[in-house]
């Protein structure tokens, strides 16, 4: 069994600019590169798991989402940060899918095709949907970056550098 960390995108690792779809739209938050590469030097692996109803709506589409992605995995590369998957729901709401957070499905897929111990995983998200689909998988391990007034989640951070004092094993 494997432990992960699970990490939303938009707002996690890039910064939340709504519908985030081109290079030059997309800046890395303050503080991941150091973060990630804490949680990898634990032997975690690192899985993005991300509502991307951008798709769904129109915005943009699924070549340019994985374009994004592959650009943004060659960027963590270069400052030696494997990503070991990216999840995500290209769903509108709407569509009421499995997949979209608050549901869990992402984390299930994960879960099966990595063999993740949920007991030894965490999950950073920015929103109270993600909190909960962790929940939903048996993820109990949850921070939450910003403002916790009821997000659920264990553990609340101002900055995802402050995550690697909580996150030590």
């Amino acid at each position: 069994m494997q432990k992960a960390i699970f990490l939303d995108r938009d707002g996690v690792i890039n910064v939340d600019k709504a519908y985030v779809s081109k290079i030059e739209d997309f800046e890395f938050c303050e503080g991941v590169f150091e973060a990630l590469r804490h949680f990898q030097s634990l032997g975690y692996l690192l899985i993005i798991v991300t509502n991307q109803s951008g798709i769904g709506r129109g915005y943009y589409n699924e070549e340019d989402f994985q374009q994004l992605m592959s650009w943004m995995r060659q960027e963590l590369l270069h400052v030696n940060i494997k990503i070991d998957a990216i999840y995500h729901c290209p769903h509108a709401p709407e569509a009421n899918c499995a997949c979209r957070k608050p549901r869990s499905g992402m984390f299930q897929e994960a879960i099966k095709e990595f063999g993740i111990d949920v007991t030894a995983s965490w999950m950073i998200g920015d929103k109270k949907s993600d909190i909960e689909a962790a929940f939903g998988a048996g993820i109990e391990k949850t921070i939450f970056l910003g403002n916790a007034q009821n997000s659920g989640a264990k553990y609340c951070v101002n900055f995802l550098l402050d995550t690697i004092n909580l996150i030590k094993k």
